[in-house]
Parts: structure tokens; sequence; C-alpha cells
């Protein structure tokens, strides 16, 4: 629980510190009701903690009638929170000779904040929650509606800040949305990957001895030959790949490898543990080693 509560508070401080310190000064939006509220900032000079309070109330009253308490009782933290922390610090920040740099940094500490705050289950509200009130009542697309109405409000500000800027808001959003993917699915990404070759077996017994990871063999049948082969499905460290495709070639140089992109994994054995994969290393840099020689003997 202590857990949560810090990710909230960091992150929502963090979503703050974003706004006032790199986006306000240096005219950079946003989306969602945070951006209109930039918006309306950069507009008429509103303050955009208020803003941001107001919206939240306004929108709180429709959510109660049309949404579940748990989804409401979520975004009752954070959003008034969020917007004390702009109001306090909404004056704090300096222009950035670049601009540029300001929307990518913006976005960074943004997106860390975000996904601070959806690890801990929690919420900013915002245009998610008309989204889900649209959904409800009208059975509307939450995803497609939330793009929509955030667009909408993005697109806005071409006549407010201007193109250029709206631009810079558009790269800002972006590297947001990468940095909250990094936070939520974390930095050690794996790697997926399936092997279909009629030495699966020799092949998932080397990834198990060699390599210390675990790997799942699976029926599966040819669409064309018809022909029935295992499939064998691993996951492994990025780092660790280059080592893998190294070790199916020697058994089958002619196996078909599919990799796919993974960053949460969770439960099984998808790895070693730290002690086996010491030793998994270490044999691996002997088999290396020793292949080297080899290669070194026979070209004498």
């Amino acid at each position: 629980m202590m857990k949560q509560i810090s990710y909230i508070f960091i992150g929502t401080l963090l979503c703050a510190l974003s706004t006032t310190l790199l986006a306000m000064p240096n005219q950079i939006a946003d989306g969602g009701i945070l951006g209109l509220s930039l918006l309306l900032y950069y507009a008429f000079e509103f303050s955009p903690g208020i803003i941001t309070f107001v919206s939240f109330i306004l929108l709180l009253g429709i959510s109660f009638k049309y949404l579940p308490k748990h989804i409401v009782y979520k975004t009752m933290i954070n959003v008034p929170l969020l917007s004390l922390f702009i109001y306090l610090t909404e004056d704090l920040g300096q222009p950035i000779k670049d601009p540029l740099v300001a929307a990518i940094f913006a976005g960074l500490v943004m997106g860390i904040g975000f996904g601070l705050i959806i690890q801990a289950g929690s919420s900013i509200g915002g245009t998610s929650i008309i989204g889900r009130i649209l959904y409800e009542k009208f059975e509307f697309s939450i995803i497609r509606t939330t793009f929509i109405l955030d667009s909408f409000i993005v697109l806005m500000g071409i006549f407010v800040i201007g193109p250029l800027y709206t631009i810079y808001t558009i790269i800002a959003l972006f590297i947001g949305k990468v940095a909250s993917d990094y936070i939520l699915g974390g930095f050690d990404a794996k790697k997926a990957v399936n092997i279909i070759s009629p030495r699966s077996l020799d092949i998932s017994k080397q990834i198990t001895k060699v390599m210390g990871s675990a790997a799942t063999v699976f029926n599966g049948t040819g669409g064309y030959m018809e022909k029935d082969q295992k499939i064998i499905y691993v996951v492994v460290r990025s780092q660790r790949l280059l080592f893998l495709k190294k070790l199916i070639r020697q058994i089958d140089p002619d196996a078909f490898v599919v990799v796919h992109n993974v960053k949460d994994v969770s439960g099984g054995t998808f790895f070693a543990t730290a002690a086996e994969d010491h030793i998994a290393q270490h044999v691996e840099s002997n088999e290396i080693e020793q292949e080297a020689t080899t290669d070194k003997h026979n070209g004498h």
C-alpha cells in the first residue's frame, strides 16, 4: 500500500513539474484536460491548476452517475493532488532557448510520472473518463473516443500556440508514450523466440543445458506440407539472443526462427536464476572460446 501511495505521489509530482517547469514556459501543450488547461493559459492566462481542478469536479459529477465507483475513486486522489502541485509551482518555470529540448524533456518527465501513476493502479482522469462515459451510455469505443478528443485538443493548439509549437507538442506526447511504456513494461526487454526445426528436441535440450533457460515444446502442423513438427517457444534476455541463434545454427542451420519483442514477462521460468545464469554465461564463454580455437586450428 505504501509503495502504491509513493508511486502516486512521485508520479503526480513529476507530471506537475513537467507541466510547470518545462511545458508552460516554452509554449508546449498536451493532450486531454491538462492540454486544454494549458491552451487556456496561453490564450487567457488562466491558471492551469485551477482549470484542471474545476474540469475534474465537473467530470466527477457526471462520472458518479455513469461509471463504476472504483474508477471514480481512483481519480479522486490524483487529480486534486495534480492540480495542487501545478498551482504551487506554476510560477517557477523559466524558458529554455531551444523549445525542442523542452518538448523532449517535458514528454520524458511526463511519461515517467504517468507510468508510475498507472503502475500504482490509479489515473489522472481527463478525456479517458469522457470516453468511458460515452462507452457506458452509447457503447462508443473508449480508445477511439479518447484518441479523437485528445487529437482535437492538440490540433486546437495550432490556433493558440501556432503550428510549430503544436509539432513540438506532438513530439512531447510521443516521447511521453515511449517513456510510460518503459516504466510499465520494464527496461529489461526480453525476446520471445519461436523455432521450427526437425531437430527441435535437440535444440530444446541444448537451450536448457547451455543457456539455463526453460523452453516450451508443442506440436504443430505445416499448412502446405501437412507435416507434423515440434515447435519451440523460449523467452530470453535481449543480450543473449545472438548466442541463442548461434546455438540453433550449430544444430540446424536451416531452422526457421521468428523473434518477437516483449516487455512484460512474469511467472514461469523464462530465465535462469542468478546462480544458473552465471554458470550459463560461463559455459557460453567456454563454447565461444572453444569454437574460436577450432577455427584457428582449421585455418592452419
